[in-house]
This record gives C-alpha cells, sequence and structure tokens, in this order.
C-alpha cells in the first residue's frame, strides 16, 4: 500500500517550506548523499506516530498573479493538491486574514479534497489567540494554531492530519499484482510503451510534452499473470520557466514510484541519457524500488558492432549510483523486444523478495573476510561478528560489528558485491545496516 500525500500549501511567506522541515525531520537533511543522486528538497518521507506519510512542499501560491512564474507556480501547486490525500493549507497570524488567504481556500474547496487549516506564527497562544479565530471566516474547518519555528501545537494538526489518512484494508494488503510505474521525461514514449503492450491506445499519445495529466493505472494480463502498469506525467521542461519550478514536475513521479513494485525508467535512446533520467533514478533508488533502464527508439540509432556497448557505458556511467539497474533496449514504435519486458520485470520481483538464509550469508561473509582484511584504525582493527537478512523489497541486511565507526562503506560495498557474486539480485538494490556489539555480548 503506497504512503498518503499530504501537500503544504499556501500564500508565499506564511512559513511553509519551515514546517516542511520540521515535520521532515532530520530526513531532509540527509548527509550522506548518494553520488550522482540530484536531491529534490520539495518531497519527503515524514511520520506521526505509526503513520507514515509523503510530504510535499508546493512554494508559495498567488492566486491572482499574471506573473508567468507565479502562475506556473499556482499551476504547479494544483499539481500537488490534486495529488494529495490531504491538503495542510497554511496562514500566517501575524498578516492576518487577507484576500489571498481566500482565493487560495476556494481553490481547495473545488478540489474536494480534506483540507487541515493552520495559522502559523503563533508563539505565543493566550497573546495570538483571538486573531485565530479570525480565521474560522475562510469556512473551511477549525483554525489549529502553530508556530513551526518554536515547534509549537504540531503534535496537535498531525493528529488532525492523520485522521484524514485512509484506513489499510485486508482487500489492499492482499492485491499481490505486481505494480510497475513507468516514469521519464515527455516525450520518450511511456504512454506508447503501455499502448503497445496492451495492444489498443488506451493511453493518450501526442507530441505535445506533459499530455498524459495524470497517472493512469492500466491493467494487463501476460501469460495468465496481471500486471498493474502505473505511466505517469512526465517531467516536463518549459521555456521561460525558471529551475526553481523544475522540481514540482517530480511530484507525480514520487507518488507512482512510491506506489510501485518496479519501476521502467525510460530514456530516449536518440536524446541520451541526462542528468534528468539521473534525477528520476535517484527517487526509484531511495526508495529500494526495483529498476529497469528501459532505451526506447532503439530502432532510430545507426548501429554498428559496438554501438551496444558504447550506449551502456554512458548509461552506466551518468547513473552510477545504480549499477545493479537492468538494461534493455526496446522500440515502442516497432514492438522491438517488448514482450521480454515481462521477464525482466518478473526477474527483478524475484530479486526484490529473494530471502537468503542466516547461514548462507554468514558463510559468504567469512570468505570475504579471509580473501579481504577490514579496515583497522589507530591499531584497533574491524570485527564482523554475523550477518543477516531482516526485510525483502528492497532486500536489507544487518551486519554486527565490534566498532561502528571501522566499517568504511567501501568495505560494506565490498561484501555487497560478494553477496551479489553469489545471488546476482539483479535490478533491486540492497541495503545494509551495521550494529555495534561489544565483545562481552558475543
Amino acid at each position: 500500500m503506497s504512503k498518503p500525500v499530504v501537500a503544504v500549501v499556501g500564500r508565499p511567506n506564511v512559513g511553509k517550506s519551515t514546517l516542511f522541515n520540521v515535520l521532515a525531520g532530520e530526513k531532509i537533511s540527509i548527509v550522506k548523499d548518494t553520488p550522482g543522486v540530484t536531491r529534490d528538497r520539495i518531497y519527503a518521507d515524514a511520520s506521526w506516530l505509526d503513520k507514515e506519510f509523503t510530504l510535499i512542499d508546493t512554494g508559495g501560491i498567488e492566486p491572482e498573479s499574471k506573473d508567468i512564474i507565479l502562475s506556473q507556480m499556482r499551476e504547479q501547486a494544483q499539481i500537488a493538491i490534486d495529488t494529495a490525500d490531504v491538503i495542510l493549507f497554511v496562514t500566517d497570524v501575524r498578516q492576518g486574514l487577507v484576500d489571498a488567504d481566500s482565493k487560495v481556500a476556494d481553490m481547495l474547496r473545488r478540489s474536494g479534497k480534506p483540507v487541515v487549516l493552520v495559522v502559523n506564527k503563533v508563539d505565543n497562544f493566550d497573546k495570538f489567540m483571538p486573531d485565530v479565530y479570525e480565521f474560522y471566516n475562510l469556512g473551511i474547518g477549525d483554525p489549529h494554531p502553530i508556530s513551526a519555528a518554536s515547534r509549537l501545537g504540531i503534535g496537535d494538526m498531525l493528529d488532525a492530519v492523520s485522521e484524514y489518512f485512509p484506513e489499510k484494508t485486508g482487500e489492499e494488503e492482499a492485491d499481490e499484482r505486481p505494480r510497475i510505474a513507468i516514469v521519464g521525461k515527455p516525450n520518450v514514449g511511456k504512454s506508447s510503451i503501455v499502448n503497445k503492450l496492451l495492444g489498443e491506445e488506451r493511453v493518450i499519445v501526442s507530441d505535445i510534452a506533459g499530455t498524459t495529466r495524470d497517472a493512469i493505472d492500466t491493467e494487463i494480463v501476460h501469460n495468465g499473470r496481471e500486471y498493474v502498469f502505473i505511466d505517469t506525467a512526465g517531467l516536463r521542461r518549459k521555456n521561460k520557466i525558471k529551475e526553481e519550478l523544475e522540481r514540482y514536475s517530480i511530484i507525480r513521479t514520487v507518488t507512482a514510484v512510491e506506489r510501485a513494485d518496479v519501476v521502467l525508467i525510460v530514456i530516449d535512446a536518440v536524446e541520451g541519457v541526462t542528468e534528468q533520467d539521473a534525477k528520476i533514478a535517484g527517487i526509484a533508488h531511495e526508495r529500494g524500488k526495483g529498476i529497469v533502464i528501459v532505451v526506447n527508439k532503439w530502432d532510430a540509432i545507426e548501429k554498428n558492432d559496438r554501438t551496444m556497448r558504447e550506449y551502456e557505458n554512458e548509461v552506466r556511467r551518468v547513473l552510477s549510483f545504480m549499477p545493479y539497474a537492468e538494461i534493455m533496449y526496446v522500440s515502442a514504435q516497432t514492438g522491438q523486444r517488448l514482450a521480454k519486458l515481462y521477464d525482466v520485470i518478473d526477474m527483478v520481483i524475484e530479486n526484490q523478495t529473494l530471502r537468503v538464509a542466516t547461514g548462507v550469508l554468514n558463510e559468504i561473509m567469512s570468505e570475504a573476510v579471509a580473501m579481504q582484511q577490514p579496515p583497522s584504525d589507530k591499531g584497533k582493527r574491524l570485527k564482523l561478528y554475523y550477518i543477516t537478512q531482516v526485510a525483502v523489497k528492497p532486500p536489507t541486511f544487518v551486519i554486527f560489528v565490534n566498532d561502528k565507526e571501522l566499517m568504511h562503506f567501501s568495505y560494506t560495498r565490498y561484501l555487497e558485491n560478494k553477496i551479489r557474486e553469489a545471488f546476482g539480485f539483479k535490478g533491486t538494490s540492497l541495503k545494509f545496516f551495521i550494529r555495534e556489539r561489544k565483545e562481552k555480548d558475543q
């Protein structure tokens, strides 16, 4: 089941980003960046009590502005509102209720989505409460006073938000059908691939970038197995729109990836792999999804005996943070190799859910340690006691050691390579957690 999506909406300068960072906690300023992943700060994973959700920051909405950047921001905020399960509408007690707040409220009312009204910058409840009551005039429910900067009232606000989260249903949990998100830039042929697999024109295809307006779920049966393909609106590039706005178009990709088991990252063979492709791939990689890089329009490439090898080297170079990803060369137009896509998807799902016995893992680790001594620092050597697999989707391992500080990431990478040599795990990332255990605990 995918996490609920909460969009933070409001006029500029009401403190949305401050609230966003508070809710996202330390997750937003991840220090250990994955090389090659461009991090977008528009979304973050957050949790409250036992509930996890995805948070989207929409920038400021200026309802009436004719300015091209601001009107684009309004459009992008609308995408966030359409995508969200719950909307957190932020206002500012110090500026009071202004006309633009009423306009934003009208926009939210039309969306039909649950809205939690937040009045920010209430640093002193006794002093500001009379001003908070003024926000009842918006007619959008009870105002929740908070101070994002001082972290006051956040818990009550999150209680109100989480009441709107959909209940987990047994039916949803039991849906075992593989979910495949098709993501990529506009016009790389995502919808064409779905249409070809489906054998009919169900998804609108056109040369206008961004024609696929919403994520569309398409059920396809192949060899008696049902698959759900989630086709996303492409990441748009528009002239005159500053870099600042590009981040918004990632919203739909994030929510589609969140719902998927396997992500097909579609690349235009003619254009080649780009920074934007790396950005999209980074989202799937960070969320530990199964990944297949689909190079479409392969029929349009002039080829010789080196073409595929050279092309693969370039894809691997730009997407160096995910060497495990499978690469396929297809043509949605001619249908070339598309049928093989199912075999690759099945293999990736199998690898995502593969469990390795603890005894076997420890044998691999012992052999690896014998072949390459663990690192040492100031006379103290790293000791590896034990490894076990604790989860699937993605396969997740815990390694118990004597001193976490000595476990350099390059040695973790070495162990990962040894596990991959033994079991393949093609198409899926592997996660490792290092836990300390003192000698006397043994």
